[in-house]
């Protein structure tokens, strides 16, 4: 049975808010090859504290970060 799955708004919000990925994994003391997994969405899990930095730094909610979507 399907449950469909996340998708982080990563890639949309750098976009949006113009800014690099270099300039965050900096900042946020981000592993470059982890950070770009999250935005291909190739992950199993998610860690909260990241989702944490995430939300701070883009300045949004956590439904602006991540959606679900139905398979």
């Amino acid at each position: 049975m399907e449950y469909g799955h996340l998708e982080l708004r990563i890639e949309e919000l750098l976009k949006e808010k113009s800014i690099s990925k270099n300039t965050i994994c900096r900042e946020l003391d981000i592993p470059r090859a982890n950070f770009n997994r999250y935005c291909r969405n190739d992950f199993q899990r998610l860690d909260a504290n990241l989702i944490c930095k995430l939300c701070s730094y883009f300045e949004c909610e956590i439904g602006e970060l991540i959606v679900y979507v139905k398979e």
